[in-house]
């Protein structure tokens, strides 16, 4: 099974990981704001990850890493 994690501080909430991702299991979460005022993008549902490591590819800023 594949493990998606993101680094939550340097997250700007671009929102490019919630469109590319082929299952749909990426959010904003909007119960959380990071230390640079945005809402950052997390996982909903783990177990569904396919780790086609789309959202680590297209994240401008290097906040995603995909263990497969």
């Amino acid at each position: 099974m594949a493990r998606v994690t993101f680094r939550e501080d340097r997250c700007k909430g671009c929102g490019l990981c919630i469109h590319v991702c082929p299952k749909k299991i990426i959010r904003e979460n909007r119960d959380r704001i990071n230390a640079k005022g945005y809402f950052p993008a997390e996982v909903v549902e783990m177990d569904k990850c396919i780790g086609c490591a789309f959202c680590a590819t297209i994240c401008p800023d290097c906040v995603i890493k995909v263990e497969k």
